[in-house]
């Protein structure tokens, strides 16, 4: 099968579009040829310095993909081959930028007929990261206030949707660029990062999701009222210690589970959650879509279209 992998990491100079090995499923697996798969932050960090782990060069990135089963491993029952199917790959394993995966059959679902492969993936890891931070960790209630940080990010952008489904009100930060498409997404009040403060016009909130890191992280809790919580997906993998002790600190527990994907397709299907802007590569230019998503400052989603 062709692939986009790394020999060592680096810039996105390394990435290369080869030949790899054709994946086997094994017992209680599937192999899914992939339609599409997207590019996530967390990529570009693996190929940059493995996140902090050795890799096992050559190494394929990619964690979530659509495509159709074209193998069963001993065991599965729950899929035929030619089922149409979105996932992400389990805790600590990658491989989705390749025109195959093997996968475990239970934390995978099938892709909704309304949806696209590349509509499906470029909701399946934001969707799934976010239906976790914002329903299980934050448990965020009807009347609450939220702020969202970089809410023109692909699973920023899905909270802010899922957020006002669930009757919060929502402020988030966004360029001056970006406004626009924040309110069609439900934000009640928008911040221009650029030019103001978010400490200084943000207060008594409920809850914060941090999704952007760096210097952000920490300021977040200022906005806090007494008793509320931030989660953080940017910040490594535990949540910042708060500086004050009347707030919580949180790191969600991004699982991998066939349940919370179909609550991805359940939102999208009561059009609580709209697709995001696609930005399409090809897979043998993997190194052009990683510049850009590196850059941090891309709307929706980029998504390779595999076959």
């Amino acid at each position: 099968m062709k692939a986009a992998l790394i020999e060592k990491n680096g810039g996105p100079e390394v990435l290369i579009y080869g030949d790899a090995p054709d994946p086997v499923a094994g017992p209680g697996e599937v192999v899914v040829d992939i339609h599409a798969a997207s590019v996530n932050a967390a990529d570009w960090k693996v190929r940059v310095d493995g996140d902090g782990k050795a890799l096992p060069f050559p190494y394929i990135l990619g964690r979530d993909f659509s495509g159709l089963v074209s193998a069963l491993g001993d065991g599965v029952t729950d899929f035929a081959i030619g089922d149409a199917v979105f996932g992400v790959c389990d805790v600590g394993q990658e491989g989705a930028y390749a025109e195959k995966i093997a996968m475990k059959a239970a934390i995978i679902a099938r892709k909704p007929d309304a949806l696209s492969h590349m509509e499906a993936v470029s909701l399946a890891l934001t969707g799934l990261t976010a239906t976790v931070s914002i329903e299980d960790t934050l448990k965020l209630q009807a009347g609450e206030t939220i702020l969202i940080q970089g809410g023109a990010g692909g699973v920023a952008g899905f909270a802010i949707q899922l957020a006002k489904h669930l009757g919060a009100h929502v402020i988030t930060t966004a360029s001056a660029a970006n406004h626009d498409y924040m309110r069609q997404l439900g934000a009640d009040e928008i911040i221009d990062y650029n030019t103001q403060d978010f400490t200084k016009t943000v207060s008594n909130c409920d809850a914060v999701f941090e999704t952007v890191g760096g210097d952000v992280s920490m300021q977040s809790y200022a906005v806090l009222k007494a008793g509320g919580r931030a989660a953080f997906i940017a910040s490594g993998g535990t949540a910042p210690v708060p500086p004050r002790d009347d707030v919580q600190g949180l790191r969600p527990a991004v699982g991998r589970d066939r349940e919370h994907l179909e609550r991805v397709a359940e939102l999208v299907a009561l059009g609580a959650v709209q697709i995001p802007p696609i930005t399409e590569y090809p897979l043998s230019e993997a190194a052009a879509a990683h510049r850009v998503s590196e850059a941090r400052h891309l709307r929706g989603k980029l998504i390779f279209k595999v076959r």
